[in-house]
Parts: C-alpha cells; sequence; structure tokens
C-alpha cells in the first residue's frame, strides 16, 4: 500500500512538473505577442524581453521542486560557483569595459572614464548594500504576519526577501544595456537567465524544506523573478532620455552585481565545504559567459 500510495504521489507530481512546463511555454508566447501588441520603442521592447527571459530562467529554476524536496548541497554549491561566474564575467564584459568605451565616446579621457566607472561602481555596491540592510532589519512580524502562529521562520524570509533584492541589479543590467543599443544585450540577458536556473531553484527549495507545499514554493520561486523585467523596462527608459547616463547606469549595475557575488554567492557556495566544486563551477560559469559576450556577441 505504501509503494502504491508513493508512486501515486510521484506520478502527480511529474504531472504537475510537465504542466507548469507547459503553462510556462504558454506565457512565454502570450507574452511575446503581447510584447508586440505593447508596440514600444525598439529599445524598451529589447529591453523588456530581456527581463522577460531572465524571469523565465528563474521560473523555469523552480519547477523541479514539484517533483523533488530536497538538491545534494555538493550540486547546489557547483550551481550556486557557476552562477557567480557568470555575473563575473557579465560585470567584467558586459557592463565595465562597455562603459568605459562608452565615456570615451562622450569625449571622456580614458583616466576621467575610469574614474567615472569606478565611482558608478561604488554607488551601485553602496546601494545594494543598503537595500541589503534593510531587508535584514525587517522584523517577524513584518515577515510572517503573526508571531504567534508563525509559518515560514523569519530567517528563510529573509533569505527570499534577499535573492529578489539581487534580481533588480540584473535587470538593471539588461534594461541599462538594451536601452543603449550595446551589441552583447542579448548576450548579457541570456547569461543572467542562465544564472537564475539555480536561483529560481534554490528559492523553491529552501521554501518547500521549511515546510510549505511544494505548488505554492514553485509560484513563489517562480514569482521572484519578476522585478527583472520591470527594472529591465525602467532603466532603459531612463537611459533614453540622457547619454550619460549610460555609462554611469552600466557602472551602477555593475557594482550592485559585484556586491551581490563577493558579499552573498560566494560565500554561500562555500558554506558547506565543497570549495573545489564551487570553484569549479565558477570558472565555468566565467568562461561560459565570457564566449557568450564576445565569441557570440
Amino acid at each position: 500500500m505504501g509503494t502504491e500510495t508513493l508512486a501515486t504521489g510521484s506520478g502527480r507530481m511529474f504531472r504537475y512538473a510537465f504542466g507548469s512546463l507547459l503553462l510556462l511555454a504558454g506565457m512565454s508566447l502570450l507574452v511575446a505577442h503581447g510584447l508586440e501588441w505593447l508596440d514600444l520603442e525598439p529599445k524598451l521592447s529589447r529591453a523588456l524581453q530581456g527581463g522577460a527571459i531572465c524571469a523565465l530562467g528563474t521560473a523555469l529554476g523552480a519547477v523541479p521542486v514539484l517533483v523533488i524536496r530536497r538538491m545534494p548541497l555538493a550540486l547546489s554549491d557547483s550551481l550556486l560557483g557557476f552562477g557567480a561566474g557568470v555575473m563575473l564575467a557579465a560585470t567584467a564584459f558586459s557592463l565595465i569595459v562597455p562603459g568605459i568605451a562608452a565615456a570615451e565616446k562622450l569625449g571622456m579621457s580614458p583616466f576621467a572614464a575610469s574614474g567615472l566607472i569606478s565611482l558608478g561602481i561604488m554607488l551601485g555596491a553602496f546601494g545594494l548594500f543598503l537595500v541589503d540592510r534593510k531587508v535584514s532589519g525587517a522584523s517577524p512580524e513584518m515577515l510572517n504576519g503573526s508571531v504567534e502562529h508563525p509559518i515560514i521562520p523569519p530567517r528563510i524570509w529573509l533569505f527570499v526577501f534577499a535573492i529578489i533584492a539581487h534580481n533588480i541589479p540584473e535587470g538593471m543590467a539588461v534594461g541599462v544595456s538594451a536601452g543603449g543599443g550595446m551589441p552583447d544585450a542579448d548576450s548579457l540577458a541570456m547569461g543572467i537567465a542562465l544564472q537564475d536556473v539555480p536561483e529560481g531553484l534554490v528559492i523553491a527549495l529552501v521554501l518547500a524544506g521549511a515546510g510549505m507545499s511544494r505548488f505554492k514554493a514553485f509560484l513563489i520561486g517562480a514569482a521572484s523573478g519578476l522585478v527583472e523585467p520591470v527594472f529591465a523596462l525602467l532603466c532603459a527608459w531612463l537611459v533614453s532620455l540622457a547619454e550619460l547616463l549610460l555609462p554611469l547606469g552600466l557602472a551602477l549595475a555593475a557594482g550592485a552585481m559585484l556586491l551581490v557575488v563577493t558579499h552573498e554567492i560566494i560565500p554561500e557556495s562555500r558554506r558547506h565545504g565543497h570549495d573545489k566544486l564551487a570553484s569549479l563551477g565558477l570558472l565555468i560559469g566565467f568562461c561560459l559567459m565570457m564566449v557568450m559576450d564576445t565569441a557570440l556577441a
């Protein structure tokens, strides 16, 4: 009887997972047609498409939680390292280097251009640091709604909110590069979408492991990437208003992403002792994103 129940439950979960994939595919087609109907400016449309691809990557990553509850720590740390490598390469080749080039096109000397990008990096990192402080200072009452009957531990919600906050600079990067007409904007969006796949899975698995239903954990994991198309469109619109905002916007996004990688992702990937696997994942992710940014751009 127990075996039959397990088989029935597994079959149901697989059907849920397959149905969710079909639903995501259908929603992607609807969004694509919706973007055409909006008739946005080409740069804004490109930014929104890139942000939507990133959000879809997050949603796809959350699908496996419908089938599995836990992921081996070694694999999780390897995927986190891979994501860190992708983001580091994207920061260097899609944000900082093009930002310096864009500043020089405005008539700045190499020294002034590098100084402007350095200032933007520091401001971007500081801005995200303030967001992190705000999230970390959230009270258990605000996170759970009730202290007397907590459902999910506050630290779990803090983790989820932190990852959602970290999706903001990714959306910024996509929007700034698309709004500025950068040639590698599409490869940047694809690279960030790859990095978002394990991110969505981690959120969903953490929530499911804390006692939330698998389907609800999947919905929250999938929805965590929706901030990316919003900020992609916003930043693309802002960049289109003034030329100086392009290099500065690229630098702000680079600083925020650097802080995410060094302060959160890399330490988390090494927390369970899988340093070598995390480093290998980082190298693979870096090289893959570098190829996408240079050879395939």
